[in-house]
């Protein structure tokens, strides 16, 4: 019924609001065999009829905080005072059904925003499934691309039919399916890729006798820092640490065979 229904709305945008990032997933093909639930192929209408939603939801939160934050920036509170600058360019933005991420916020206003939690202020991402001869020369991917660019917001294209595919393949049949189309790893590579982009995260690698592990961290964290993600006391009793790159680590075959070349180097407490 229409209660239940509202009821599955809230707890969908709930949920969006504990993420930290919208992957808006749409189609980018044509095919007469797949029919689209809304009888045509447009990838913008579709991101549209959710961002739409999106903003309401937004909208609503940032109108009862506007009334709550008004009163007290009459009182002259100046940290309400600031809020209320924040919400109504929220509003302005939400009332033309634009995200709040589209809006151009200062370095002292963007941390003051996140209490609110809105929806359309987290980062987005857009993936476009396209046909297996859709990742050039596709009028409804250049469309998704022109739109996202607008929205501050990356586009990865990729073919869901080939991606199902290459899943059930050993790695040598995968590589071998990627040659003869002409790409160098699966879309699916790409998307996690573009993901840790957009969430700002990196990962580095630890390399032991029993084990090699891979750690994720934000972007700009220090040694310390990534030590940390291992265990608390290693960033405390944190010293100094071996560093070497990747891929001068596969050349040369051995960490000690690195060392042996010069490619390890000692990094403290900044690096």
């Amino acid at each position: 019924g229409a209660a239940q229904g509202e009821g599955l709305v809230n707890q969908f945008l709930s949920h969006i609001r504990e993420t930290d990032a919208i992957v808006n997933v749409v189609r980018c093909f044509e095919d007469d065999n797949v029919i689209h639930v809304a009888g045509k192929v447009d990838p913008i209408a579709d991101i549209e009829v959710i961002q739409t939603e999106l903003c309401l939801a937004d909208l609503s939160a940032v109108e009862k905080a506007l009334q709550r934050v008004t009163k007290t920036a009459r009182s002259g509170d100046k940290e309400s005072a600031k809020l209320v600058a924040i919400l109504e360019k929220c509003q302005t933005a939400l009332n033309n059904t634009q995200p709040v991420r589209t809006v151009d916020f200062s370095k002292e206003e963007l941390p003051l925003l996140k209490q609110f939690f809105l929806i359309t202020a987290k980062p987005a991402m857009f993936v476009a499934n396209v046909a297996e001869d859709g990742f050039e020369n596709n009028p409804l991917l250049d469309r998704l691309q022109e739109y996202a660019a607008r929205q501050k917001a990356p586009v990865v294209a990729i073919c869901a039919k080939l991606e199902a595919e290459m899943s059930e393949m050993s790695d040598e049949d995968r590589l071998m399916f990627l040659e003869e189309l002409g790409q160098t790893e699966p879309g699916l590579n790409r998307l996690i890729r573009s993901a840790y982009s957009l969430l700002g995260l990196q990962t580095y690698f630890t390399a032991g006798v029993k084990e090699v592990r891979a750690w994720t961290i934000r972007a700009g964290d220090t040694g310390p820092q990534a030590a940390g993600v291992i265990h608390t006391d290693f960033e405390k009793g944190f010293i100094k640490a071996e560093v070497v790159s990747f891929s001068d680590l596969v050349s040369a075959g051995s960490m000690k065979d690195a060392q042996a070349q010069g490619k390890v180097r000692m990094e403290g407490k900044d690096y």
